[in-house]
């Protein structure tokens, strides 16, 4: 688990940084003082906190404002709000915060917010699997027994909707690094980089116990389709089910998707 703290004074910053480490010693801990830093971490490091202890007053970028902001960098982010004074709550519910603390912050008070959310929720019925379920329609998604996989490093999904766009196809790193960064030359620069992911999906899908989903052979990666539920996948097949829930929309936030997305969009809406 990732866990960003914030809070420009830096006795505070310390000691609630403690209280997290005590009731969450499985944590990896980054400190901020202030809220644009925590951004400027998210953008550049491409780390995804999977929870915010975060201050409400703060020099420069409040509380409140670096919350709507992390919403659109990384939307699965719980933000608990750290404050001293309560009159914020209904602007911090507004906005929908996921927790509110009184100071001074204690490790019960973390052990419980972090219990809160982290209960499992009871998942969908169309996707309970005993594989990893990918929706490529859309917005692309995975899934692990109904809940959404989470990823250290936002390109890390990008990677695994990429190789499992080329169907189970191996993929050299020259292909996968022409997809994700389509304007960068260095192929030695991308090529680290890529190291940095596989590790990151490889250790993602080795926790819930699917390692063997990610192929490498020969410096080249692919998926296993027969461990894929894929919407994508069964449409190819011929499962009328997935043909009739594709809208013309295919992963939609990826622009290396567009090619997959018109051909299908031909094949099976603009071409019937």
């Amino acid at each position: 688990m990732l866990i960003f703290v914030l809070d420009d004074e830096a006795y505070l910053l310390s000691t609630e940084t403690q209280a997290i480490a005590e009731a969450r010693p499985d944590a990896v801990i980054r400190s901020f003082q202030r809220a644009q830093e925590a951004l400027d971490c998210i953008q550049n490091e491409d780390l995804l906190p999977d929870a915010v202890f975060c201050d409400i007053q703060m020099p420069g970028l409040s509380g409140l404002e670096f919350a709507v902001r992390l919403r659109s960098l990384s939307p699965r982010s719980k933000v608990i709000f750290v404050t001293g004074y309560d009159e914020y709550a209904v602007e911090a519910y507004r906005i929908h915060a996921h927790g509110y603390v009184l100071k001074p912050l204690e490790s019960d008070r973390v052990r419980e917010e972090l219990a809160f959310w982290e209960e499992p929720a009871v998942p969908a019925p169309e996707i309970l699997s005993e594989k990893l379920v990918a929706r490529c329609f859309g917005q692309f998604e995975a899934f692990w027994k109904g809940t959404p996989l989470s990823f250290d490093r936002r390109k890390t999904k990008e990677l695994l909707a990429y190789l499992i766009d080329k169907e189970g196809a191996s993929c050299t790193a020259e292909e996968i690094s022409t997809a994700l960064w389509e304007d960068e030359w260095d192929l030695k620069l991308t090529k680290n980089r890529i190291r940095v992911l596989v590790s990151d999906l490889k250790s993602t899908l080795e926790r819930i116990g699917m390692g063997d989903l990610l192929l490498r052979r020969s410096g080249r990666l692919a998926v296993r389709r027969d461990l894929l539920d894929c919407d994508y996948y069964r449409m190819l097949e011929g499962d009328s089910a997935a043909i009739n829930s594709f809208d013309g929309q295919y992963m939609q936030q990826y622009p290396w998707a567009e090619l997959t997305s018109g051909r299908l969009y031909f094949r099976y809406i603009d071409g019937t």
